[in-house]
């Protein structure tokens, strides 16, 4: 692989003007296929073959009208203190908003059936919802809470469901003004009034400030690594440009594939910390053969030969974990995936390119000022004693350390710390081993759960909503469950089919399923934990009906939880006596069944990456030690992150200090999408340290001093790549996005303890107690794995900087331009 990358490196490098306009070309047709592109709109999350998809597609089959619906309003309204909404003035302001929306306060005719009393009467309001109402433009329906029953028992609390003909993202500004206007009317007559629902959502886009910090601090710390703004400039170029051509291309696609917002950050953040860390690591180890004495473009092809082969490598591994997050069976889960690892693959051809074209493009200029003058033809130093003869354009006692760190004489920080931890490997392993450990500890009480309004900012509307409704009618009111009895042929039970076909089109029986229905709503009102049940409404076929349910609990709480699978349990009672199947969805039960199934996914999941994380480790480094210690280190830092995540999000450690309004669950996409992620992250570090550690041990240095030499080289480059990436992740905690929040607060955190911990203590400690039997490996699997040349051996051969040190004259053809 080494051979082959090296002649793209060098290709690249003579053909820079027709590399840098391809992508630039290819940046241009992304933007403007973008632009181009209609505006995609976000999707709720299914989860193929649980009982709730089940349930929603038979609805959507059986209640085609009532399920076919745009975007939705909650107008919320509370009285002032010691008045009731049912006081005629109070009356009269409620009526006098919803007639301004278009014309009609009211619920047309049918709005009363099947509505329930009470605090449950609200829940069920819904399915009662006139669809002539409405007046002009957008609007289709505003339902009257007097003639609903959606006022609270002590009638301090009424709202009103507002329905519209179009999905959110393309509802226009006057719809949303006349909304908000409805709100002020109300307010200016002396009620609190709050607006929640789809209605008023607006997508997040990247580019806050939080996010450009991120990318400030990236650039501050590849100006002190590189010591060049034109180097440090060319990395984030390079993948600024990468993650341009995938948003690009991710928006332009939005409507096909079906891509949400979501997966267009993910890849945003991916592309651009990858980007970086990337194209920081083959500029350096340019630099460095450039200091050794090779031209230009031979240089070039080494840096892409050697680092380039480790980038395709951390590449793969990303791009592996990210594709295989198919498996889970999660839809959204498995386009974030194929998102980011499209991001990434960008980032790596970007890399393997572009940056090589780069450093023929800017010159001399890539190279810090103390090198410039020393690196031209014209300039051949006298050798220094002992160290072998002269190369053309050498660097005087620059050493294998290359440009960004000192010479052989005054060993640099991360040599001298690689040689602390060599004294007391004991000592360091154990107390990070220990550290890590403690910090993973709350991840023993994960829980997982998706995010609603509760988990906003009270600083927004929708929250307050949420909140006054709570306040009203029970925190379970925002999490109704919608219960589904199916009589027809097809009904058969919780685990069947829900949305099979009917066969001949007939039903049981439409006494069946009222029977079937009231038994089971009576069966549902004996459970604890249920604050109301709403009377069954049944579909034209009279053969399935539906009805809510009320938790008493809110809808992110064990109990909720605890009560969807009662209810299922005891529908079995149901289904043996009717023949009748019973299903259980809505938004809450979809929420507990993706996070069961993610709970399921999560340790399989893991097996196969650290499975997947042992045989690449052993194929590049050759040896059985070596990955182990690697996969072992992995669970340690991921555990950490896991453990980080439940002390602030669950636990509300620090929560005000990253804007974490609500505490709750920790979103159940997390564990799986940081796991895939880091894994890729981690494996990026390994490789970049330990090759050059595995180079000096081939190369005769024991292996004590073989770690040294892998921190002399690399050290300081792989702490520049993970501040990068911590700070470009760190960023985008500052969006008002729970996913990208928590996911930026984990891979942050994840990198953290990665990097710095198991990495730069761990490793070299473990390394210093194996000694040789690191690199071990039996001689039936070096028979048997292939020689993937990671490490560059096969370039060692080729021109300046081979291993005999003998001096190769430079063309001046190749000389720099």
């Amino acid at each position: 692989m080494a051979a082959i990358l090296y002649r793209i490196g060098r290709w690249s490098f003579r053909r820079r003007r027709l590399v840098t306009r391809v992508w630039l070309g290819v940046l241009v047709a992304a933007v403007a296929a973008a632009v181009l592109a209609p505006e995609a709109k976000d999707q709720d999350l299914s989860m193929p073959g649980t009982q709730s998809q089940k349930a929603f597609d038979l609805l959507d089959a059986r209640f085609p009208h009532g399920n076919a619906q745009g975007a939705e309003a909650r107008m919320v309204f509370r009285a002032p203190d010691g008045q009731r909404m049912t006081a005629a003035a109070n009356r009269a302001a409620v009526e006098s908003a919803l007639a301004s929306l278009g014309g009609s306060g009211h619920a047309g005719a049918g709005a009363d059936e099947g509505k329930g009393k009470g605090a449950g009467g609200g829940a069920d309001a819904d399915a009662g919802k006139s669809a002539g109402a409405g007046g002009s433009g957008q609007l289709a329906s505003a339902t009257d809470p007097y003639r609903t029953g959606a006022v609270s028992r002590d009638g301090a609390v009424a709202y009103s469901t507002i329905t519209y003909t179009v999905d959110a993202v393309d509802l226009t500004a006057a719809t949303k003004s006349a909304l908000e206007h409805a709100a002020d009317r109300a307010r200016d007559a002396g009620l609190t009034v709050e607006i929640g629902g789809s209605a008023l959502d607006s997508e997040e886009s990247p580019g806050g400030t939080t996010e450009l910090v991120g990318v400030a601090v990236a650039a501050v710390v590849l100006i002190l690594a590189l010591g060049s703004l034109v180097a440090a400039g060319l990395s984030l170029l390079t993948a600024f440009l990468g993650v341009g051509i995938a948003f690009g291309l991710i928006s332009a696609l939005a409507v096909p594939l079906g891509l949400t917002s979501t997966v267009g950050i993910l890849a945003l953040m991916l592309g651009l910390a990858v980007g970086i860390d990337y194209a920081l690591f083959i500029t350096s180890r340019f630099r460095d053969e450039r200091a050794r004495g090779s031209d230009p473009e031979e240089a070039a092809g080494r840096a892409v030969g050697t680092a380039g082969s480790a980038v395709v490598f951390a590449g793969a591994t990303v791009f592996i974990a990210l594709v295989g997050l198919g498996v889970v069976g999660i839809p959204e889960l498995t386009r974030i995936g194929l998102g980011g690892a499209g991001a990434v693959g960008l980032a790596v051809l970007v890399a393997l390119t572009l940056v090589p074209a780069l450093f023929g493009v800017f010159g001399r200029r890539v190279l810090p000022r103390r090198l410039r003058k020393a690196v031209r033809p014209t300039a051949v130093p006298a050798a220094a004693p002992g160290a072998g003869p002269a190369v053309p354009g050498a660097v005087p006692g620059a050493g294998p350390a290359g440009p960004a760190g000192p010479g052989r004489g005054r060993p640099g920080l991360a040599a001298r710390w690689a040689r602390f931890v060599l004294r007391r490997p004991v000592a360091v392993l154990l107390v990070a081993v220990l550290g890590l450990g403690a910090v993973a500890v709350p991840a023993l009480s994960l829980e997982l759960g998706l995010p609603g309004d509760e988990s906003k900012s009270v600083d927004t509307t929708q929250r307050r909503a949420y909140d006054l409704l709570s306040e009203g009618f029970g925190p379970g009111f925002n999490g109704p469950l919608t219960v589904v009895v199916d009589a027809s042929a097809s009904g058969n039970g919780s685990g069947g089919d829900g949305g099979s076909a009917r066969g001949d089109g007939s039903a049981p029986g439409h006494a069946d399923v009222r029977v079937a229905a009231d038994l089971t709503a009576r069966t549902v009102r004996a459970l604890h934990g249920v604050a109301s049940v709403g009377e069954p409404v049944l579909d034209d076929a009279k053969d399935t009906a539906v009805f809510t349910a009320v938790p008493t609990t809110a809808p992110n709480s064990e109990a909720t939880k605890d009560l969807v699978h009662a209810i299922r349990h005891a529908a079995s009672g149901v289904e043996a006596d009717t023949g009748a199947g019973v299903l259980v969805t809505g938004t809450t039960a979809m929420n507990i069944d993706i996070s069961d199934a993610m709970a399921d996914a999560l340790l399989p999941y893991l097996s196969v990456v650290i499975g997947l994380a042992v045989l690449l480790l052993a194929v590049v480094f050759r040896s059985v030690l070596v990955p182990v210690k690697a996969a072992l280190g992995f669970l340690l830092s991921v555990g950490a992150a896991f453990g980080v995540l439940v002390a602030v999000f669950q636990w509300g450690w620090g929560a005000d200090l990253l804007g974490v309004e609500q505490t709750g669950p920790v979103m159940s996409l997390m564990p799986i999408l940081i796991i895939g992620i880091v894994f890729g992250l981690a494996m990026d570090y390994e490789v970049f340290l330990l090759t050059r550690m595995r180079e000096a041990y081939v190369h005769g240095a024991s292996p004590a001093e073989a770690v040294v030499q892998g921190f002399r080289h690399s050290g300081r480059v792989v702490a520049a790549a993970a501040i990068i990436m911590i700070s470009v992740f760190t960023g985008f905690v500052g969006m008002d996005m729970p996913t990208i929040q928590t996911m930026g607060v984990g891979l942050a955190s994840a990198v953290l303890f990665d990097a710095f911990v198991v990495r730069m203590a761990i490793v070299p400690a473990v390394l210093a107690l194996l000694g040789r039997r690191a690199w071990w490996l039996p001689r039936i699997l070096d028979r048997m794995l292939p020689n993937v040349d990671i490490e560059g051996e096969a370039l060692s051969r080729r021109g300046p900087g081979a291993a005999t040190g003998a001096a190769v004259p430079v063309p001046p053809a190749l000389n720099w331009p």
